[in-house]
């Protein structure tokens, strides 16, 4: 791609290199660079996994965090022009299973589509492929992948590009 098309979804598995070429698309832009978090620290494990990223990222981001009411913030922020980095959508989703019933999951999902539609600041969106493990061996993190690949696949249907990354390398898949 000549001219990075957006909104842009990014998927790839654990530590597939995802989040740091998600992060190198939204630094060719000038900034203010916004990011927007959806993870809830609830561990010192993952306290340190924020700290890196934000480490990473450096002076120019602002992090704004969202664990539930994305399409919400999306709208509020599309206001300004500078580009948007949301990571991860995964998160997002666990989110959503353990706060709502599926229909409202399912209506929050639409909203951020909605969103995507008619987007006017550079929107970019991380996301785990979780569909390419082992079947879960109960019926929450059954319903919980079955969910992530659906919403993926919706959220995909509304980006204009979807990159696949694995190992570090960036597959285009939309558009081809």
């Amino acid at each position: 791609m000549s001219r990075l098309e957006t909104p842009h979804l990014i998927l790839g598995g654990a530590r597939s290199g995802k989040s740091t070429y998600a992060e190198a698309l939204v630094m060719s832009m000038p900034p203010p660079h916004r990011y927007v978090a959806t993870a809830q620290i609830l561990d010192d494990e993952m306290a340190r996994r924020v700290r890196e990223h934000q480490k990473r990222r450096g002076a120019t981001w602002r992090t704004i965090e969202c664990p539930i009411h994305l399409a919400d913030l999306l709208r509020q922020l599309d206001s300004e022009p500078a580009p948007i980095l949301v990571d991860c959508l995964t998160l997002w989703y666990s989110n959503l299973v353990l706060s709502l019933e599926e229909g409202a999951i399912r209506a929050q999902v639409a909203s951020v589509c909605d969103v995507l539609h008619s987007a006017r600041s550079p929107l970019l969106l991380v996301s785990n492929e979780v569909g390419c493990g082992i079947v879960p061996d109960n019926a929450l993190a059954r319903f919980y992948r079955d969910l992530a690949g659906w919403a993926n696949q919706r959220i995909a249907q509304a980006c204009r590009a979807v990159t696949y990354v694995i190992a570090g390398i960036p597959v285009p898949l939309k558009p081809r």
